[in-house]
């Protein structure tokens, strides 16, 4: 009788041991998988991001959007990896869910904790895959007749 315990013993111990922490991140679990429960938040982030941050901070997170253009705002470049390097995770999370100056806070009802920090996910790819620069156009060289 003793055999059935044990298997179901070993097997909640064993989902126990594989299951994320609550409240954790994908990227504080460290389990294996993770990079498609990152993948998974990052396109959360870009969902919310889309929804309610995009019509100031820009679709590519350049900050120039015409709305922040009209409400003369100075916005980062999150394209440019130096922008939010000196920001910590939490120090985003706070900006966002409480706002700063012009910067509304998100709501809880609008975005839960874990929204949020799929939207920080989100906004920290936009230096790792900054949009292509325009082609630069070929200078041609002046032909005149002139020879050394």
């Amino acid at each position: 009788m003793p055999k059935p315990y044990l298997f179901l013993s070993a097997a909640l111990l064993f989902a126990l041991a594989v299951a994320p922490a609550p409240g954790k991140s994908p990227q504080e679990t460290g389990a294996k998988g993770s990079a498609k429960a990152v993948s998974a938040a990052t396109a959360k982030g870009k969902e919310i991001y889309n929804r309610d941050c995009s019509m100031c901070h820009g679709d590519n997170g350049n900050g120039q959007s015409d709305l922040a253009k009209d409400m003369q705002l100075t916005l980062k470049d999150w394209t440019d990896p130096k922008s939010l390097a000196d920001m910590s995770d939490q120090q985003l999370f706070d900006m966002i869910r409480k706002g700063k100056d012009k910067m509304p806070p998100e709501d809880p009802g609008r975005a839960k904790d874990d929204e949020i920090r799929s939207i920080i996910l989100y906004i920290r790819d936009f230096s790792k895959n900054p949009p292509a620069a325009p082609a630069a156009t070929p200078t041609t060289a002046s032909t005149s007749g002139s020879t050394r």
